[in-house]
């Protein structure tokens, strides 16, 4: 997303809103597995309300997150 900066004197220069992404090592009890994700707050808040699997079935759903598998492992 874009909008302007705008100073006190009312000058308005170009700015850029970034979202607020985090790195975290989540728990796959499933597989056994711990992955690493870079998540939004917002998804932070989600996974915590939904819990992790739901999650990522919701995700994958969507399209994101093709490569996570969230099968046992044969070994596990």
């Amino acid at each position: 997303m874009s909008g302007n900066k705008v100073s006190h004197s009312n000058r308005k220069t170009r700015r850029r809103f970034l979202p607020n992404l985090f790195k975290k090592r989540f728990f796959i009890p499933e597989t056994g597995e711990w992955i690493v994700l870079k998540v939004s707050s917002t998804a932070l808040r989600s996974i915590s309300k939904d819990g992790l699997s739901a999650y990522l079935k919701k995700q994958q759903a969507r399209g994101f997150g093709q490569h996570i598998s969230l099968a046992p492992k044969a070994g596990c």
